[in-house]
């Protein structure tokens, strides 16, 4: 039998894959959690009712929100800047114009040392899209964390901002609202110590062979099922990973899986935490991996009744555990 060369490529190209997701996968800490789910306590069924309410605003009653649909962007920011100020942050906002439409990152923060712990999620929405899950999930989940640690306080800076702008036609440009944060970050001199961007969080599922992947490779290293969060970074953002799993994983019982993986991996910066690369910090996605699960990813079905409040409440639970060590450290 003649072997091709493309074929031959593309068994090279998978055996790196493998090596590199090998090793991440080896050096993740801890023990993914197996088999049933514990029953919700009555905090988390309440945390669920939270995030649903909060993606229900964002998703129904404003809808798509870009610079093509200015009022929903515009509407959003609005409603940021009330549940920040409604959970006691002064907030402020990092103000420009992208195609004749005012834009902003919306941030709020506790106050410690210079150290700083920044979380983000992104407000807007894809083109004709309502982002339930992309990305008003990621949205509710940053809102549910900054309204728990408002009244704590805490060791290091623990910022939350909400950005404009990262889908497309910004994605991937200096104009991406965490691009513009990000370049602040750095021009101020400023110790980011570690950002977490919050990406589509919102489906999951226990049907075989429901989770794919952008490489042949990672397929044979991790789950088969769509059950579990991800925590997905860059190589040099390998111990940051670690870290996060680590903590994740000890605090609540809830499958996840942790990669530190080549930036030339699709979809492996396919969110904020990219800008922040670009300046130097390290960061990562937490992430329901979203087109390789999600399949109404960037279209109109893209609505609240998707979502798996339940379990979103679950992760948003040990998020507060994680960046709790984050803070306090």
């Amino acid at each position: 039998m003649r072997i091709r060369r493309p074929f031959v490529i593309a068994l090279v190209v998978a055996a790196l894959v493998a090596g590199w997701a090998t090793c991440s996968r080896v050096w993740m800490p801890g023990q993914s959690h197996t088999g049933p789910l514990e029953p919700l306590t009555e905090a988390q069924r309440a945390l669920a009712s939270e995030l649903e309410h909060d993606v229900a605003v964002l998703a129904t009653r404003i809808g798509v929100r870009n610079t093509s649909a200015p009022a929903g962007l515009h509407a959003a920011r609005v409603f940021l800047r009330e549940e920040f100020a409604r959970a006691g942050y002064e907030v402020r906002e990092e103000v420009w114009i992208e195609r004749g439409v005012e834009c902003a990152n919306v941030i709020a923060e506790r106050r410690g040392s210079s150290e700083i712990a920044l979380v983000g999620a992104h407000y807007d929405s894809a083109t004709d899209c309502p982002g339930a899950n992309d990305n008003g999930s990621g949205v509710a989940a940053l809102l549910a964390l900054a309204r728990r640690f408002a009244s704590q306080p805490t060791a290091r800076t623990l910022r939350f901002a909400a950005f404009a702008n990262e889908e497309p036609p910004y994605f991937g440009t200096t104009d991406m609202g965490s691009a513009r944060c990000a370049r602040g970050c750095r021009e101020r001199g400023e110790n980011v110590l570690a950002m977490l961007s919050l990406e589509t969080l919102g489906c999951y599922s226990d049907s075989p062979d429901s989770q794919r992947y952008p490489a042949p490779g990672l397929s044979w290293l991790y789950p088969s099922t769509a059950n579990f969060i991800a925590f997905v970074g860059d190589t040099d953002s390998a111990e940051l990973v670690r870290k996060l799993v680590r903590h994740f994983r000890a605090n609540v019982a809830f499958p996840s899986e942790g990669a530190a993986l080549p930036r030339e991996i699709q979809g492996v910066d396919w969110s904020d935490h990219r800008s922040f690369w670009a300046q130097g910090y390290r960061a990562l996605m937490v992430t329901d991996t979203a087109p390789f699960r999600y399949a109404h990813y960037h279209t109109r079905a893209d609505t609240p009744e998707k979502l798996d409040y339940e379990r979103m409440a679950r992760i948003v639970e040990g998020l507060e555990h994680v960046l709790a060590h984050l803070v306090d450290a």
